[in-house]
């Protein structure tokens, strides 16, 4: 059983260090141009480097050269496992906007860094560093406790901050992040904490969860760190949703009334989307915006009663009464439309007989552009159905 848990650690290695990678290399643009979010991915960062260095075909490697080559991959992961730490460290004082954790991250990495390069200089020569279940640790006890005291604080410290403001934080991407990324390093601190058990006692019935634990951890880091862009993912994909089912619906209108779109309308919606005339995360905004101002010119087209008059024909028609506003609305555009391609007159602004949905009306005071989006939406789906369509006995 434990050496099946080993293994199954072992194999998880490189799916864990390969999504390491592109997390980081996906994040590193929006990750470098902004400060709060620069610790996360150096630490993230680092650790890949850490865990590349430790994959067993590059530790099999290593011990396979002369000892001075093993020695160095195995301070050099050391050393990068410490500067992760220290990023661990820098990122939660970043979150938490403490410039004295900045200062004391800062100050403890440079300290430790510079006790363990001491310390395996001071050491008889050795090869690669390295607790063997039995037997002295490589290159001493002190190396290790120094090297394990600064995981284990840096975690602790980390896991704790992580989980408090993950409760705190409106924001559910961010409190997503802090918690997968809490959950990481609570594994890589029971991974080292089981390395302090060993070096102080000798106890070794932790030791075959040892890779499992880190590399459990490495997909939680890259899952952390990814959490900004899966939400971008999802808020574009709803953008793209959104704007293929108002496109009809603002064709027509835009048709009937130009000088209210930006953009002159594409060949079809399809080449609108992959080709957008404005930058994509404006391109709801712009159709929604379009198609409002679309509206209320055409309700000096509309003619008095036709309002009434076409809620209780989509009431007659089935319609359901939630969707009875939006239903009555389209088939009037329909035919205020039809009066504007026509060339009959209009009404003025003040005399217009089309009176605002409300939700239209909130979103012109400042509401929320995504309760217009829906309820267009389904005015956009009203627009095409029958009940709309018919005409009216």
């Amino acid at each position: 059983m434990a050496a099946d848990l080993t293994a199954f650690g072992d194999w998880l290695a490189v799916p864990s260090v390969v999504c390491l990678w592109i997390a980081v290399l996906l994040r590193a643009p929006g990750a470098l141009r902004s400060p709060h979010q620069r610790g996360l991915w150096l630490a993230v960062a680092t650790a890949a480097a850490a865990m590349t260095l430790n994959l067993p075909a590059v530790v099999a490697y290593a011990m396979a050269r002369d000892p001075g080559y093993a020695h160095t991959i195995g301070l050099v992961r050391n050393l990068i496992g410490v500067l992760s730490a220290g990023a661990v460290l820098y990122f939660v004082a970043a979150t938490t906007r403490g410039r004295r954790l900045q200062l004391a991250s800062g100050a403890a990495t440079v300290a430790w860094l510079a006790a363990l390069v001491t310390l395996d200089a001071a050491a008889p020569g050795h090869g690669t560093h390295t607790m063997p279940p039995v037997g002295e640790p490589v290159p001493s006890l002190a190396y290790w406790l120094v090297l394990i005291s600064a995981h284990v604080i840096a975690n602790t410290v980390c896991v704790a901050l992580c989980w408090r403001y993950s409760r705190r934080t409106e924001s559910r991407g961010l409190a997503a992040g802090l918690r997968l990324f809490g959950l990481g390093t609570a594994l890589a601190g029971l991974f080292w904490l089981a390395y302090l058990l060993k070096a102080l006692t000798g106890s070794t019935w932790a030791m075959p969860a040892l890779p499992l634990l880190m590399n459990l951890h490495g997909l939680l880091r890259a899952a952390a760190i990814l959490v900004p862009t899966l939400f971008t993912f999802r808020r574009t994909a709803a953008d793209v949703v959104t704007a293929w089912r108002l496109w009809p619906l603002w064709r027509d209108l835009v048709q009937a009334v130009p000088h209210v779109a930006l953009n002159k309308p594409r060949a079809g919606r399809v080449v609108e989307l992959l080709w957008p005339p404005v930058p994509r995360n404006l391109l709801v905004y712009r159709k929604v915006i379009e198609t409002r101002d679309a509206i209320l010119i055409l309700g000096e087209h509309v003619a008095p009663g036709a309002l009434e008059r076409a809620r209780t024909h989509v009431a007659g028609a089935g319609v359901p009464e939630q969707r009875r506003t939006a239903a009555a609305l389209a088939r009037v555009l329909r035919e205020a439309r039809r009066a504007k391609l026509a060339g009959l007159p209009g009404q003025s602004a003040e005399a217009a007989a089309l009176e605002l949905p409300a939700a239209i009306q909130t979103s012109e005071e400042g509401g929320d552009l995504e309760d217009e989006a829906r309820f267009l939406v389904d005015v956009a789906r009203a627009y095409a159905s029958p009940a709309t369509t018919a005409a009216t006995p």
